[in-house]
Order: structure tokens, then C-alpha cells, then sequence
């Protein structure tokens, strides 16, 4: 910490603290976490497998248990995860729905 940094008044702690260190919290604070159906935390990229059947609405199609989903995004929404399948275009899962592998 250099003796020339700003500092913020924090109102909820009553604290001063420095610029640098509130910035970093603000960022961590919009994060979501997204945790699939046995708690791990998953993130973008990440590879998981669906733990059952699931019936896909509008591609009257079924995807079966084991089947794994390469390559996921999240979507800012703490239980649906943006992914991509062969054949569907445009697939969101719930994350209650699947294991990360």
C-alpha cells in the first residue's frame, strides 16, 4: 500500500479503506456462484454430466443420463448454465441437473 492512494469511507464498517481494496470487493461481490447438484463450484468452460433424463421443450428430444456437456458458460443466473449439444442449438440447463466431470 504506497503512502499517495485514495481512501473510501466505508459506511457499513465505519472504516476507511483504501480505493484499491473496495474495487476488488465490489468486483467479487457480483459474482455468482453456480454449484451443480453435489455442491462443486462450476465455471466457465467446465465440463459436466446430467445426473438424469431430461426431456428438452421445443426439440421433442430426450437427453440421457451420462450424456456430457463440454465447454459451458454461465449465465449469471445462479442455477442455469448456457451449453452446447450436436444436435440442439441454444441449450440451458439447470445446474440442479447436472455433476461436474
Amino acid at each position: 500500500m504506497s503512502n499517495d492512494e485514495d481512501f473510501i469511507y466505508d459506511e457499513a464498517t465505519g472504516e476507511w479503506k483504501p480505493a484499491s481494496e473496495v474495487a476488488a470487493g465490489a468486483a467479487t461481490a457480483g459474482a455468482v456462484e453456480v454449484r451443480d447438484s453435489v455442491g462443486n463450484l462450476l465455471a466457465d468452460g467446465d465440463s459436466v454430466t446430467l445426473i438424469k433424463d431430461l426431456k428438452v421443450k421445443g426439440a421433442n428430444q430426450v437427453l440421457k443420463r451420462g450424456t456430457v456437456i463440454r465447454s459451458i458458460r454461465l449465465t449469471g443466473d445462479e442455477q442455469e448454465i448456457d451449453c452446447r449439444h450436436d444436435t440442439i442449438k441454444g441449450l440451458v440447463l439447470r445446474a440442479e441437473f447436472v455433476k461436474k466431470g
